[in-house]
Order: structure tokens, then sequence, then C-alpha cells
């Protein structure tokens, strides 16, 4: 862009954010701590000056928009935190399944597919002895309000719009299956009705809910949940960082297609695999 050009661009852009902003010439002088006659120099038609960087920076701070963006150098008018800021965004996770945050982007996601990782067994798919042991002494809920809760949002799989997929490592079902690490001291009863819950659900719902089981040896993932084209959010222990921007999403969209494409086998085997666990427990 030659100088002319980027002069006038400048001129134009400040018109614009001052219009924005119902600034006067004079109440944009006193902010930046100049005269009116200077802005209205720098305003007028036949003026091919451009601001020195200390008046742009000034400008753009008094009116809440991006330097860069006066003068051209970019097609977005917020300022670089803000962008980060509206891009991506930490938000506080609370260690249950009654995440109210978490079923809130469910039901703005109502009619999209959903993709999710969870971070062990599916909470939406747990049993309430399940839940009682995984959360009775963490939670500053009861087990009977998270029980409720997670019918509530079993109700939601139900739903005729729904289209949901899991990928979840095949190791975290051997774990719990055999009663290790994580679920040392959960009972043999416990875990096979369990398996048994997760089979008959996912019998019951499939198509509209697929769950696929990949090898965490070759393949890796976080925690992570792909509201539709809306947001993403991964877990990472005590807070969510949330994504919002399309070209973001679809980055996390072409992860979780890999964790598909990798699995072990269909969506539709896993039942018959759950049942083996079954008997050999």
């Amino acid at each position: 862009m030659k100088k002319p050009e980027r002069s006038q661009l400048f001129r134009r852009r400040l018109a614009e954010a001052m219009g924005r902003a119902e600034m006067s010439k004079s109440e944009l002088a006193r902010q930046i701590g100049s005269d009116r006659s200077t802005v209205s120099l720098l305003l007028g038609p036949d003026d091919a000056r451009l601001p020195n960087a200390h008046f742009a920076a000034e400008c753009a701070a008094a009116l809440n928009v991006s330097s860069d963006w006066l003068l051209g150098l970019t097609e977005r008018p917020e300022r670089s935190a803000d962008i980060v800021s509206a891009t991506m965004e930490m938000t506080e996770a609370a260690r249950s399944p009654s995440d109210e945050q978490v079923f809130r982007w469910h039901q703005e996601a109502r009619g999209y597919k959903i993709r999710h990782v969870p971070a062990t067994m599916p909470d939406l798919l747990k049993s309430e002895p399940v839940l009682e042991f995984e959360y009775s002494q963490s939670m500053g809920r009861t087990s009977e309000q998270a029980i409720a809760d997670m019918r509530d949002k079993l109700d939601y799989l139900r739903a005729p719009e729904t289209d949901y997929e899991i990928a979840l490592p095949a190791d975290v079902l051997d774990s719990f299956a055999a009663g290790h690490g994580y679920w040392a001291g959960l009972s043999t009863e416990v875990r096979r009705d369990q398996l048994a819950r997760l089979r008959d659900i996912c019998e019951e719902l499939y198509p509209s809910l697929r769950l696929y089981l990949f090898d965490r040896k070759m393949l890796y993932s976080a925690p992570l949940t792909i509201f539709g084209p809306l947001v993403a959010s991964i877990y990472v222990g005590q807070m969510y960082m949330v994504f919002r921007q399309r070209r973001q999403i679809q980055a996390l969209g072409q992860h979780f297609d890999g964790l598909v494409r990798g699995a072990t086998g269909e969506a539709r085997q896993v039942p018959e695999l759950l049942d083996r666990m079954i008997k050999a427990l």
C-alpha cells in the first residue's frame, strides 16, 4: 500500500472508530493530550500525512481499537489481547458429572454433532454405584444430586436429534474391568453391572450414540469435547481451555477424526466386546 492510500485508510478508520465510540474531535484530542486542530487536520481530506507511532497508539487506546487496524496492517479492529480473549478462554471446571457449564454447552449445541474424549469412563454413561464410588467424597454436591443430574443428561442422549460420538482409550475399559489403578476398590459386581449398562446403552442408542475405542500406545488425546461448530473445550483438571474460533474447532475436529480412523474396531462392534469382558468377569 502506498503512503497516500494508507493515509486515506487511516483517516477513514479513525473517523469510523470515533463514530462508533460517539467521540468528538475535541474529546479525542483531550484524551490523547493533543489539540483539536491536529485531529481535524489528520481527518481532513487533503492531508496525505501519516501520524507518528505515538499519535496512532494514543488514538487506538482512546478508541479501544488496534493501532495496526488504524494503519491498515490488519482487518481486525480488536486489540490483540481482545482477539485472544475472544478465541480462547479459561473457565473453571467443577470435577463433577453435574458440571452446569458442560450441560449448558450441550444445550447450546443441540442438533449438532457432539464429539467427546472423556478422562475416564464417560460420565454420561456411568451407573449410580460408580458415581457414588467416584464422586461421593470429592464433590461439593451429594451423590444423590449428581445421580439425578446424570439421569437428565442420559435423557439428552435419547433425544431424537442427538448425534454423539465418544472416543475412549481401550486401556481405560481394560483397567476398569480389572479394577486396577483409578478403580481399585470397586467391587467386581459393580464393575460387571457398569459394563453391562454401557453395553446396553450402546446397543439401544446406536447409531445416534457411537463409542470408539483407540489404542493409546498409538494415539493420544487429552480429554476434550467438541460441541458442533460452536465451541470446543479441553479439560486440564481444574479448568477448561475453551475455543470458539472456527479454525481452532476444525483443527480439534480433525484430531478427533484421527482417533476414529485409528479405532480398534467399528462402533457397532463395541457391545460384543463389552459382552466378552462381562463374561470374563
